[in-house]
């Protein structure tokens, strides 16, 4: 069961078939399956197929502009990541980055560059793997802004941020000091990957590589007022974290679609022996049908701002990290040898479903939010 069929009723629910998201089904089972080896394995960074899933309406569908349709933004990420886990990361980069430059209300970002974004004539991904867990305790905020006449000159230097390139962008966020040193909020603005900016290539990763992630370095860069998503930056992210957060639900429910598909596809010849293994496909699938029930119901009101439903979106995506760790471990288990091939897809969504728990906000850091905020709940 898809999202579609599981969405609870109401004005967001999918028709049984929806343009857009047959359209990005076509090019995902298409294009996209031919492709999935070459991305992972030579690292290609997959814009051509990118480039016309913009333009078939992947990109636009959770945009105020066209209806907040969380649920269809997440049923065609799904689609893409169950043919290629990669280019389910990038479009989940790209949509965030979409919503960055709408909820900012910066007319610089809302107009024809975010037009050029959700069509896929322009590309874009987020740097707030540092802020998101800086903003929680768990690490530094790495850059550092000072404010000038115009807008702030910013400084550091970020490890790793995927979907980016020269003449290509990304939200990011600094702090600012005052001329004391002393800290006085954040902001966040949008990075474009200009000259001034210094991108060098991370270590080669085990999987991922067709990411396009690169580190990232700047050294007094002047961010004027047209490119500010936020001035102070944590209202607006308290605002927006917890729809961040739930469109990563696509990813893992794509990698573990992708994972019963494989152990579904041997069935006939090794179903015998199979079923001494534990996680069967029809387990799996009624649990991917009952998270799919959940996560269509939190799609319908994405910017809630209670503690609860941030607790639900939390629990939803480490939830979906575990199923697809767990579908695509038994999946490779249930095809065997012919799964650990170099070309199979079983072993690849080992890794991808891997990445899909440590990438910000990795389990651990799921697990750390959901224990903060149930702990303020209780009583001293």
């Amino acid at each position: 069961m898809n999202l579609a069929e599981s969405h609870v009723p109401g004005p967001h629910a999918l028709p049984a078939t929806d343009p857009v998201l047959d359209a990005v089904t076509a090019i995902a089972d298409g294009p996209l399956a031919d492709m999935a080896f070459r991305v992972d394995h030579e690292g290609y960074y997959p814009l051509d197929v990118m480039g016309a899933l913009g333009r078939a309406g992947a990109f636009g569908a959770h945009l105020d502009r066209q209806g907040a349709r969380f649920d269809l933004a997440l049923e065609t990420m799904r689609a893409i990541s169950r043919r290629c886990g990669a280019t389910g990361f990038l479009t989940w980069a790209h949509d965030v980055c979409g919503l960055y430059m709408e909820q900012s209300g910066n007319p610089a970002l809302t107009g024809a560059l975010l037009q050029a974004h959700t069509s896929g004539a322009a590309f874009g991904g987020t740097a707030l793997s540092n802020p998101m867990k800086a903003l929680t305790g768990i690490e530094k905020m790495l850059l550092r802004a000072t404010p000038v006449p115009g807008g702030y000159r910013v400084s550091g230097a970020l490890p790793w941020v995927s979907h980016i390139g020269p003449g290509q962008y990304c939200g990011a966020i600094a702090t600012v000091y005052r001329g004391d040193g002393t800290r006085s909020h954040e902001i966040m603005f949008l990075l474009h990957c200009t000259d001034e900016v210094a991108l060098r290539q991370c270590p080669q990763f085990s999987g991922m590589e067709g990411t396009s992630t690169w580190g990232v370095r700047l050294d007094n860069l002047f961010i004027g007022e047209a490119d500010l998503i936020a001035d102070p930056a944590q209202p607006f992210l308290a605002r927006v974290r917890a729809a961040f957060i739930l469109l990563q639900v696509g990813m893992a429910l794509g990698v573990a679609q992708g994972s019963i598909d494989s152990m579904l596809e041997v069935e006939p010849l090794l179903g015998h022996v199979n079923q001494y293994l534990h996680d069967r496909p029809d387990a799996l699938q009624a649990e991917y049908d009952d998270l799919g029930a959940r996560v269509g119901r939190l799609t319908v009101s994405p910017y809630d701002g209670s503690k609860d439903y941030l607790l639900d979106v939390l629990d939803v995506r480490a939830q979906g990290a575990e199923l697809a760790l767990r579908a695509s471990q038994s999946a490779l288990l249930h095809q065997g040898a012919r799964g650990y091939l170099l070309n199979a897809a079983p072993q690849r969504r080992v890794r991808e479903a891997h990445f899909v728990a440590i990438v910000t906000p990795a389990l651990k850091h799921l697990r750390w939010e959901m224990a903060r905020l149930l702990k303020e709940e209780m009583p001293a």
